[in-house]
């Protein structure tokens, strides 16, 4: 097995000759063209980062996608999130990462030095407000999460984590589930038997349509049926 990249061995200083992409090119921050990032990619199942781990890069997910989790002391692993393309992950309150966060699939991100993020936002009431907007958005994911949790039934909380992938891939009805039967259980709190369960039965009520081991095509308004009712 070959050693596992960190960050620290990523060129970002000035003169690397390692590509570098400013983060104003995917959407955001886009008055300040310095914030620049390194690509790197992670194979399916590596680790990017670890709990306890110094935070002092953030990234930016461009293809693939990345789960982020914690071990609970009886060792089960609650997902806390899926960071799909798109999406900047690794920001944390404190010096040290509180998740560990792995590759679902062969990834390819951006990595920004935080500081570079912060030092930005003392400059820019934009790329603050934008900072602010994430943080906001993280928040109200993880208290939506932990209605679906204590308040829903499986069939209802598979049917809502559907609904919100289909519109994190832009609302299409029809996408590949970039992560497995597993970590969709560890992430709301089933058994991959429940979850493998509620998809059959979600089928067979015309509420979504496989073709193949990832690929769904949902009909949304039975999907929301089953969430409302």
């Amino acid at each position: 097995m070959g050693t596992k990249p960190t960050p620290r061995s990523i060129p970002v200083a000035p003169g690397s000759r390692t590509p570098r992409r400013s983060i104003h090119e995917c959407g955001l921050f886009a008055d300040c063209p310095d914030l620049v990032g390194t690509p790197f990619s992670y194979a399916r199942e590596e680790e990017v980062y670890g709990e306890g781990e110094d935070a002092e890069f953030v990234y930016r997910v461009v293809e693939g996608a990345v789960r982020s989790h914690k071990i609970l002391s009886d060792g089960r692993r609650q997902i806390t999130g899926f960071h799909l393309a798109g999406n900047l992950f690794g920001f944390e309150q404190g010096d040290t990462h509180w998740h560990t966060a792995e590759a679902l699939s062969d990834t390819r991100v951006l990595i920004f030095q935080r500081r570079q993020i912060e030092r930005a936002a003392t400059r820019s009431a934009e790329v603050a407000c934008q900072l602010w907007g994430m943080a906001t958005t993280s928040l109200r994911d993880a208290q939506n999460l932990m209605l679906l949790l204590g308040r829903r039934s499986a069939q209802e909380r598979v049917a809502a984590f559907l609904i919100e992938v289909d519109g994190r891939f832009g609302g299409t009805g029809a996408f590949a589930l970039p992560m497995t039967r597993r970590d969709i259980a560890d992430y709301l709190g089933l058994t991959i038997e429940t979850v493998s369960r509620t998809f059959s039965q979600l089928e067979e009520n015309g509420a979504l349509r496989r073709s193949g081991s990832r690929q769904i095509t949902l009909h949304r308004g039975r999907l929301r049926h089953v969430v409302e009712n």
